[in-house]
């Protein structure tokens, strides 16, 4: 048996519900792992209130893509684990509603379960993949991000924006991040932010032509949109790339007629998906991290009982980093 969170029908954080379910044994190329920590991503939230770019199916949806923990029972055909082994989840290209891992167990595809480095907990297991892959594919193999590159980094106290600063700052870029009030500053700072820019108290255009000599960021890297896309658009250097990975605002978003740049939609799945991208930024980030490089940012740790708690707490937004979900046994 596991217990699961599920919801059914969409909505605030209070929908979450947990319950007992049966776990089948692991078939063909299945792994049962036993999850010790659960990490939080802004698609969660979203797919709970239906705002994601597909639906949940209801009732009784599944939820979470990113865990950690430790492999209890494998099926036939599986060759790269055994029981006892400490492995990271990461389900990307599957369906929540079905094969979501907010559980304290869970059965899921060989192929989705990477080995876990030792000496690394589970928190943190739980906290790396989906950030650091995220980050790493748009300003390595989509933006190309060179040694003295500005890079600007919006939502940058998100997982993803504080992942993003370490891998700006692991190549010898220089990370400006961008970030609503002052006071996640000193935090970004001691993240690796070069800079800080507070929307409510500094001018963005202003700081941003400050920092970098008129030039603009040769990549500008935003999971907002909507409308301040235009803006964003206007601080991106003269045949720099201007990467939109998210939608946190849903509102139209214009861009510039005739203005002299590279925009690219991005998700994760350009890695995923091909072999050799997945090979490269495999090895970038562990080098990160035993380097010390890539340093995955906790902001905060919940109960598997209080999800909804660790729900809320996203979406107020005053996180610095990866939002946990331990799980107890």
């Amino acid at each position: 048996m596991a217990n699961v969170v599920l919801f059914d029908e969409t909505g605030g954080p209070e929908v979450l519900r947990l319950a007992e379910m049966s776990l089948p044994a692991p078939g063909q190329g299945q792994v049962q792992v036993r999850i010790d920590a659960i990490g939080l991503n802004r698609a969660d939230t979203l797919f709970r209130a239906g705002g994601y770019y597909y639906q949940p199916t209801l009732p009784a949806s599944r939820l979470g893509s990113e865990a950690a923990g430790v492999v209890e029972a494998v099926g036939p055909e599986v060759t790269r684990f055994a029981p006892g082994d400490a492995v990271s989840v990461l389900l990307i290209g599957t369906g929540m509603s079905e094969d979501g891992i907010y559980a304290d167990r869970a059965v899921v595809r060989e192929d989705a379960v990477l080995s876990r480095p030792a000496g690394m907990d589970a928190p943190t297991g739980a906290a790396v993949w989906m950030s650091c892959l995220t980050a790493y594919g748009a300003l390595i193999e989509v933006g190309r991000a060179r040694p003295g590159d500005h890079v600007l980094i919006t939502a940058a106290s998100s997982s993803v924006g504080t992942a993003a600063i370490q891998i700006a700052g692991q190549i010898g870029a220089v990370p400006i991040a961008v970030t609503r009030t002052e006071a996640k500053a000193e935090q970004l700072v001691r993240t690796g932010a070069a800079h800080v820019i507070a929307t409510d108290h500094d001018d963005l255009a202003d700081r941003v032509k400050d920092i970098t000599g008129g030039e603009g960021a040769r990549i500008v890297f935003d999971s907002i949109g909507g409308p301040g896309l235009t803006r964003l658009a206007q601080l991106v250097a003269r045949d720099g790339t201007l990467i939109v990975y998210g939608w946190l605002d849903p509102r139209p978003a214009p861009l510039p007629m005739n203005w002299p740049l590279n925009v690219h939609g991005y998700g994760v799945h350009h890695v995923i998906q091909d072999p050799d991208r997945t090979r490269r930024a495999h090895a970038f980030i562990t080098a990160g991290l035993r380097t010390g490089a890539l340093a995955p940012v906790i902001d905060r740790t919940f109960d598997l009982s209080a999800i909804a708690d660790a729900h809320r707490h996203m979406e107020a937004n005053g996180q610095v980093g990866k939002v946990i979900v331990t799980v107890r046994h």
